[in-house]
């Protein structure tokens, strides 16, 4: 009996043990599993804040470039309408070329005419004939000269896109309007925060401008500086106006005393807020009306004797 009774205790004690030891490894496991819960939800939580974020910046993207987008597509428009105009002076100088050598040939044809003509009325004839071919050859000229300046310009555009490729579309926009091309430079690009002092990475990028102006020397330089509406005041700079004035002036030195652009061919001013490109309501608006225009034109005593009309 006591043998008995020693065995089924061993049993029971062997039992025990083991129930233990799984108790134990259950309680080890579910500790585990509380611990990769806990970083699996931090790690969800982290997750959901970084799609937030991205939500954010993707909504704020879109924003921007609608802006970009308008601002493009009133470029686009302005662009057109600049080509139509050219069109539709070509058109006019030639329907004012063809009446004239009409009349000229009029007026050959009723001099032929005529059996007996006076000596004052032929000196007269002779007078209007030679007035109608002046104005034909100043029409002709005209033509050749607007077309000239196209080329010229078409030049110009092609030089300055392919030295400033490696430059963000967003900091230099390049177009022709009222036949002169503009070379528009935005001021986070050029200057620190209401500054006027050119950066020193942007001389780079106004050495590439200069090379091509350089080249050529028949055009003068125009340096407008542009702000947004933003007021303001410091010891160095009393407001807008005098910020866009320093800014040309700036712009100008680098041009002369770095690459040497002959002085007498540039003018510098400032437009202040004046003359915005976009309104002033967004940051979008705001930086694009803050820049620096470089207007590359014919020189004026060219132009004026180009406008002279024969008498």
């Amino acid at each position: 009996m006591s043998k008995y009774f020693l065995m089924f205790f061993t049993i029971l004690l062997a039992s025990s043990c083991v129930s233990k030891k799984n108790f134990e490894a259950l309680q080890l496991e579910r500790e585990q599993l509380q611990k990769d819960y806990n970083n699996t939800a931090l790690e969800f939580d982290a997750y959901r804040k970084k799609c937030e974020e991205d939500k954010l910046a993707l909504q704020k993207q879109e924003s921007e470039n609608s802006e970009r987008i308008k601002y493009l597509q009133e470029r686009i428009d302005e662009r057109e309408n600049t080509i139509g105009e050219r069109d539709q002076r070509y058109k006019d100088l030639q329907a004012e070329l063809d009446y004239l050598k009409q009349t000229n040939t009029n007026l050959l044809d009723r001099l032929s005419d005529l059996s007996i003509v006076s000596k004052e009325g032929a000196a007269s004839i002779k007078k209007s004939l030679e007035t109608v071919n002046r104005q034909s050859s100043y029409i002709n000229e005209m033509t050749k000269s607007i077309q000239r300046k196209d080329s010229t310009n078409l030049v110009l555009i092609m030089n300055l896109k392919r030295s400033l490729a490696d430059i963000n579309d967003q900091d230099v926009n390049i177009e022709v309007k009222k036949g002169v091309v503009y070379v528009s430079l935005s001021d986070k690009l050029l200057f620190n925060s209401g500054s006027a002092n050119v950066k020193p990475s942007a001389e780079v990028v106004l050495g590439k401008i200069a090379s091509v102006v350089n080249d050529h020397r028949e055009m003068d330089i125009l340096i407008e500086g542009h702000t947004d509406d933003d007021p303001i005041a410091t010891s160095c700079i009393q407001d807008n106006w005098d910020l866009s004035v320093k800014r040309a002036t700036s712009v100008a030195r680098v041009l002369q005393r770095k690459y040497n652009v002959d002085p007498s061919r540039m003018t510098a001013g400032g437009r202040s807020e004046y003359i915005p490109k976009m309104d002033n309501e967004s940051e979008y608006g705001k930086s694009i009306n803050r820049r620096t225009e470089i207007i590359i034109l014919p020189k004026l005593d060219q132009f004026f004797e180009l406008m002279t009309v024969p008498e």
